[in-house]
């Protein structure tokens, strides 16, 4: 048991030994509206599953925006991470480089979010015809303001640029892919009168990906007739968010790419992920064995504690297979010493309950802040185990 245990000091050891090497970052240039400016390419990649970003950082001019946009934290973290994951079908992580997306400005953004409106609806909102750009649809309003909102909800929520670039023998990088994600809402929240109360409309799936769909390829159309976006491919995702109570986020469902040589959606792939709440009526129904090497585990951590009865999770599955497991218990604890024991012994439940082909997280807290974490790869043979001062 002494070797699940790595406390501080094996932490900075270990973090020091990983550190990216500053001193051996790559030059490059990079050019855009006839400037040239000179730009860093770190050397050091965190793994196969991250890019290496260009630097100094360039911030999006959108940014920010995805918190008012998004519902919940969860899903404020997965799309942008998940929109990364789509990227590597098309964009290889060993070729291209990241950047924030720099075509899609803020007041894009927040006019593409709008609805369409008719010309007594912009004259009312004090706006321009050249501003109608709205990619939801048309209120009419005529009828009960529910009625009207069933049949015509918000259905895009926000929208999320990620460049890609390559760099030539020369060191000058250049743009080679633009991928934009939707994120589109799966319950619409509306007020039938100022300050009143908020009610929802569930918005059913099919609604969801035909007009999810139709919005990208409008999208793609406009995208087209930016500078510099003319010739270059895209990949648009789409991105079904959960309602504002859920603890699970919600995941990309579908994704297209688009060639440098055209401005027309052919096909779309699907994305079959999906993250679920464990325990939960839903991941008992469609993924009994797995919820049970996690009950078995919740039953063993909650006999160490009397009365205690609070351990969750979070599954993410690829297709039918469990990839990550990310488990949170939240406890008391009296003492330092008292808060090492606890976490030497869930460590050892870790090991014994689930498959090694499972990578499992655990994070323990309490009313102090983070106590420990607990972090076992897929296949590998002993976790890595972090206790906080």
């Amino acid at each position: 048991m002494k070797k699940l245990l790595m406390v501080a000091i094996s932490v900075l050891l270990l973090f020091t030994g990983c550190a990216p090497n500053f001193k051996k970052q790559e030059e490059v240039i990079q050019e855009k509206d006839d400037t040239k400016e000179k730009a860093i390419v770190p050397r050091f990649k965190l793994g196969e599953k991250y890019y290496r970003t260009i630097l100094p950082f360039k911030p999006s001019e959108a940014r920010g925006l995805v918190i008012n946009n998004l519902n919940t934290r969860y899903d404020i973290q997965e799309f942008e991470i998940g929109l990364m994951r789509v990227a590597q079908n098309t964009f290889d992580p060993e070729k291209y480089l990241f950047q924030e997306g720099q075509y899609l400005d803020r007041k894009t953004v927040r006019l593409w979010l709008n609805r369409k409106y008719t010309p007594e609806q912009l004259e009312r909102n004090g706006m321009k015809e050249e501003d109608n750009i709205g990619l939801n649809p048309l209120d009419d309003e005529v009828g009960d303001i529910a009625e009207r909102y069933k049949k015509n909800p918000i259905y895009l929520s926000h929208i999320l640029e990620h460049n890609y670039l390559t760099k030539d023998e020369d060191g000058k990088v250049k743009l080679d892919g633009v991928v934009i994600g939707l994120a589109l809402n799966s319950v619409y929240y509306y007020q039938k009168e100022a300050f009143g109360a908020t009610h929802e409309q569930e918005i059913p799936f099919k609604d969801i990906e035909q007009e999810g769909k139709k919005i990208a390829e409008e999208v793609v159309q406009r995208l087209r007739k930016m500078e510099g976006l003319e010739n270059v491919p895209i990949t648009i995702a789409l991105f079904k968010q959960e309602n504002k109570s859920s603890v699970v986020p919600g995941n990309f469902f579908a994704y297209t790419n688009v060639a440098n040589n055209k401005s027309t959606i052919d096909k779309w792939e699907s994305v079959n992920e999906k993250y679920y709440l464990f325990p939960s009526a839903q991941a008992e129904k469609d993924h009994q064995d797995d919820l049970t090497f996690f009950l078995n585990f919740k039953q063993d951590v909650e006999s160490y504690f009397p009365n205690f009865n609070g351990v969750i999770g979070k599954a993410f599955y690829l297709g039918d297979q469990l990839q990550e497991l990310s488990i949170s218990i939240p406890i008391q604890f009296y003492g330092k010493a008292e808060a090492v024991g606890f976490t030497q012994y869930v460590t050892g439940l870790v090991m014994e309950h689930f498959p090694s082909y499972i990578s499992v997280e655990v994070s323990i807290t309490s009313v102090n802040g983070p106590e420990a974490l607990i972090v076992r790869k897929a296949e590998q043979d002993e976790p890595f185990v972090h206790i906080y001062n």
